[in-house]
Order: structure tokens, then sequence, then C-alpha cells
């Protein structure tokens, strides 16, 4: 079962993205302050749930959350900057847009930059402890599936409507077939320079 909370505040904010490893598409975040009575059985790290299970829980949290929001950073920013500050950068995007502001952050993860003056603590595996960033994991997830279904109309031969923009046999092959689009990551090589944060 996973934990309600870790600390004691009552605005505390789980956060966690999708699509880090991803060759195409954006990377996608979200910020996610549960009720605090609020509890699922089925809430878990989204890549252990099914396509349809990740879609009925995503209104539920919705429905669940004192706020949300989900922020994407797009191809084109990650190549400037890499995918690992486009992530963070993702997070705090989400957490600016929040309805309400946090006075904690659980992020999933070991890598953060603090974001104001909200204490925060990064979870290594925390989609998989922590209820609020198993939300978040989720409506993260959902977000993104949902956007690469939609791109992938425009550009069919890439299958992203299947791989999500993730490193397939059949992307790769597509990729040396037909070459790049807009939507791929061209400095993506998930070598270590994609792992520096840049402070």
């Amino acid at each position: 079962m996973l934990k309600l909370r870790h600390t004691n505040n009552k605005f505390e904010c789980g956060l966690d993205e999708a699509g880090r490893g991803c060759l195409a598409g954006p990377v996608t975040a979200a910020a996610v302050i549960l009720k605090p009575d609020f509890k699922h059985e089925l809430i878990d790290d989204s890549k252990k749930l099914s396509k349809t299970n990740r879609e009925k829980l995503s209104i539920i949290i919705k429905k669940n959350s004192l706020a949300y929001s989900i922020g994407f950073i797009y191809p084109k920013k990650i190549d400037e900057i890499n995918i690992l500050n486009a992530s963070i950068l993702a997070m705090h995007k989400c957490i600016k847009k929040l309805s309400v502001i946090p006075e904690y952050l659980i992020v999933d993860g070991n890598k953060f930059k603090k974001y104001k003056n909200i204490p925060h603590e990064t979870v290594v595996k925390g989609d998989e402890k922590y209820l609020s960033i198993a939300s978040a994991s989720i409506l993260a997830k959902h977000a993104r599936d949902d956007y690469m279904q939609k791109i992938s109309k425009k550009f069919p031969n890439y299958n992203w409507s299947k791989n999500k923009g993730y490193p397939t046999r059949q992307h790769r092959e597509a990729i040396k077939q037909y070459g790049i689009t807009s939507y791929h990551r061209k400095s993506f090589k998930l070598f270590d320079e994609q792992l520096i944060i840049d402070f």
C-alpha cells in the first residue's frame, strides 16, 4: 500500500515526469496536491497500470486533488538544455501553474533543483512509495500518451501511437528509413551528457 504522505503539511505536492527516455515527443511532468483524506487502492506507478486504468484514474485523481497541473517541454528545448534539465523545468512549470502554493514537494527520482523557497525531497522510486507521486506519474503518462497518439496521425510511419516515441527497434528502423521529424530530439543519444544538471 502506498504511503499517503511524507510530511504533515496539508499542501504536500507529489511530482513526476514521463517520456524522459524517448527519442521523440515532449517530456511531460505533473504536480498533484491530493485531498488529505483521499486514497485509492488502484493508484500505483503508471508503468504498472493498463491504459484503461490510467485513463479512469486520471479522472479520479483530478476530482480528488486540491490542485494539479501538467506541463510539457518540447524537443527544441530538450535539445538546448538536455533531458534532465528539461524534466526539472517541466516540473517547475507545473509547480508555477498550481492554484495552491505547495508547502512541501516530494519528487520522484534523485535529482531536482530547488523551486523558490519551497522545501523538497527527492525519492528514488517515489512512484512506488507515495500516493501523490504515483498520481502525478499517472497524469503525466496519460497526458503524454494522448499527445503522442495525436501527433502519430501526422507521422504514421513512426508508429508513435504504439511506441509513444520510445527507442523500439521499429522506431529506430523508421528513423533510418524516413529520417527525423520536428518532433524528434535531435541531440538525443541517452549518453551521460543528457544526465547533467545545469546550475
